[in-house]
């Protein structure tokens, strides 16, 4: 049975299929078509399945990162949004936290609220911090409420109340006003989907998910609908941005936890091929044809946000500590109002596309810079099928070489070299910035665009290696076949570390792991493949922030206990040196959340590769690349699909394949290591 991963990006929607059975692996890749980004992935599979020979019959499961999510909120593309809430907070949305989006800036704003004032609509009804109703819910004006909102033309509501999280029977009860005035609508309630305390992050996480739900029920129906009747015994996965896959149902349900669905993917996908080559540290560089996203992994681990800002809106979920930043393979160069040279973070993405692509576009892109380089190899992208056009390329450059007063080639360099510091910043971002040194980290490159840039990058940060996975720019839609089947649970639990307060934690921890049971039960799971892992958010008594502590991980019904008050207290002590730097012993330490993720491995794949290559790697061509401003010379290429373990080439070099392309400099050491990852040793 063949399992296939679907990751669509901004430029190109990507396929890696692997045949569970022999462990044969296929990758294919075609331009995304944002005006139905369903219709690249039905499309895509069909033609996959035409060029492996493939039987659409025996394709098990796919599973598919999407970006439809981010893209409505970066757009405000989503549905008309209503919210209900306690009487007195309906400015929440607009007041937040009064802090500037900028610290620097004056003039910038925060994004405007999804939901206008005016479809903002109070109720009489209030709970109090330990889940007392100190108002009961007034039905007259929940009547009114529910009869304005069936007037409008809203298409999801969100219903948000004060300590909701500890007390959600108000929450319900308007669901079910809601629903029967209006069967048609769109509901999410706060209690649902996240509910855990601080109320601005929580309303607008909820508005989101309400915003997000017409669009993704939409788009999730289209695809579902498509690919069943081509594929009818597949069962759909949907990637989500703690690193996990769920059901379409829950897709629908929540959303907001797609918002950064292919970048996580793409986490996941790096974590699986360092493990294969030994470099248990590494700092991903994800850069395709719009953005870069960068994450650093310690010891094979993944490190999850639980708030993150997505299009300048505040979502407080488990997600994949990323940081992206607008620089990718389309990123344009423009001139700004003080005549300096800026690359981003404004795309041409999949239409029209770089100059060099042929496809319409006339502006000078990052992409076009590698074209005139001649760091692209001569048989095009994706197999030869996109072929590049220079003179194109060329004349996208003329203006912005005119009026630097420089050759095209120099514009060219200046322009990498701006979007190479713009990637820098990034990476520094989440490792100097945080107390890590990127010098003791191996750099791993993919999407389309990474291997063309890893080595400048590398270079600026006194990096030392550079991990190129067997396939760069499909490895978004390979972590998507490794990944589990997953839920996130959590509740507030504000307790004292203490004797006490652990055992309100356990009560808590016992009804977090009810409702894993529950979904794992609702989802089909073999309790033999179901695992629970435990998190405690703690802190120390008047600190503002709280830090994610693990604590343990089940398998297999196993009993998951909770430490006692000494062994936690040295759990948070240690998250707290590597977080901070110190920590004080004699302080108090309090309990804010409990966090459950539960999880099941799903068949778990094997990808075989040829033997041992003993011969020495075969050119297929030559060609002139520039690499710095005074030195470009003839350059041997390389096809990649004819490397072998063991086999080593040093720079200048250029390493053409399917799906991306590696600029090797000169004095860099390439070496095939057992897992076909390209291991660069990087002279500084």
């Amino acid at each position: 049975m063949w399992l296939i991963g679907v990751d669509v990006g901004g430029t190109f929607t990507d396929f890696f299929a692997l045949d569970g059975a022999s462990g044969a692996v296929r990758v294919y890749k075609r331009p995304s078509t944002p005006e139905n980004p369903a219709s690249a992935i039905v499309q895509g599979m069909r033609e996959l399945c035409a060029e492996a020979a493939i039987d659409p019959e025996v394709i098990e499961r796919i599973c598919h990162g999407t970006t439809v999510a981010t893209n409505a909120l970066i757009q405000r593309r989503g549905g008309k949004v209503a919210l209900v809430t306690t009487k007195g907070f309906r400015d929440l949305l607009e007041i937040g936290r009064q802090t500037r989006p900028h610290l620097f800036s004056l003039q910038r704003d925060n994004p405007e609220p999804l939901v206008d004032r005016a479809w903002r609509h109070e109720v009489e009804e209030r709970v109090g911090p330990r889940g007392e109703v100190r108002v009961p819910l007034c039905e007259n004006s929940l009547r009114k409420v529910v009869a304005d909102i069936a007037a409008s033309d809203a298409q999801a509501c969100a219903v948000a109340f004060l300590f909701a999280f500890i007390n959600p029977e108000h929450e319900k009860v308007v669901r079910e006003a809601l629903a029967d005035a209006n069967p048609n609508l769109y509901i999410s309630l706060s209690s649902e989907v996240q509910p855990e305390f601080r109320e601005f992050e929580r309303f607008s996480t909820t508005v989101l998910n309400a915003y997000l739900q017409p669009v993704m029920d939409r788009y999730l129906t289209d695809v579902g609908d498509e690919l069943g009747t081509a594929f009818p015994k597949a069962t759909v996965g949907i990637y989500q941005s703690s690193g996990g896959l769920m059901s379409v149902g829950r897709a629908r349900a929540l959303p907001v936890r797609t918002a950064l669905s292919g970048p996580a993917a793409g986490v996941v996908g790096a974590v699986h091929v360092a493990r294969s080559s030994a470099r248990p540290n590494i700092i991903t560089f994800d850069m395709g044809g719009t953005s870069t996203d960068v994450c650093l992994i310690r010891d094979n681990t993944l490190s999850l946000s639980h708030e993150r800002d997505v299009a300048g809106f505040p979502i407080r979920l488990p997600m994949v500590d990323i940081n992206t930043i607008g620089a990718g393979g389309g990123s344009i160069a423009w001139f700004d109002r003080d005549g300096l040279l800026k690359v981003g973070p404004i795309s041409a993405g999949a239409v029209p596309g770089p100059a060099c692509y042929s496809r319409g576009g006339d502006r000078p892109t990052v992409s076009d810079a590698n074209c005139i380089l001649g760091r692209f190899a001569p048989g095009g992208l994706i197999g030869g099928r996109m072929q590049m056009d220079l003179a194109a390329a060329r004349r996208a450059f003329d203006p912005v070489a005119e009026r630097l007063g420089l050759s095209i080639e120099r514009a060219a360099l200046g322009v990498l070299g701006i979007v190479t510091a713009n990637m820098v910043g990034a990476i520094r971002t989440v490792s100097v910035e945080r107390g890590n040194d990127p010098r003791d980290f191996s750099l791993m490159p993919f999407g389309g665009a990474g291997p063309l840039h890893a080595a400048e990058v590398a270079r600026s940060l006194g990096m030392r290696e550079i991990i190129v996975p067997l396939s760069p720019g499909i490895l978004c839609a390979l972590g998507l076949l490794v990944s589990d089947l997953k839920e996130d649970f959590v509740t507030t639990a504000r307790v004292d570390l203490s004797a006490a307060g652990l055992r309100k934690v356990s009560q808590r921890l016992d009804a977090l792991l009810a409702e894993a049971t529950h979904w794992a039960e609702r989802e089909g799971i073999d309790p033999a493949r179901r695992y629970d892992e435990l998190t405690l958010d703690m802190r120390f008594v008047g600190q503002n922030f709280e830090l994610s502590v693990p604590i343990g991980r089940r398998m297999n019904g196993a009993q998951l206990k909770l430490p006692e008050c000494e062994a936690l207290k040295k759990l948070f002590f240690e998250a707290h040196d590597k977080a901070y730097g110190f920590h004080n012993a004699d302080a108090p330490i309090e309990i804010v959340n409990v966090r459950l993720s539960a999880g099941s491995a799903l068949s778990p794949i094997e990808i075989r590769h040829a033997g041992n290559g003993h011969a020495a790697v075969q050119p297929i061509g030559r060609q002139r690349v520039h690499f710095i401003e005074t030195d470009s010379r003839d350059t041997l290429v390389y096809d990649r699909a004819t490397f072998r373990p063991g086999q080593t080439l040093e720079g200048p070099a250029i390493i053409a394949q399917f799906d991306s392309t590696t600029v090797v400099f000169p004095g860099d050491r390439v070496t095939v290591d057992d897992s076909l990852s390209l291991i660069i040793e990087v002279q500084q």
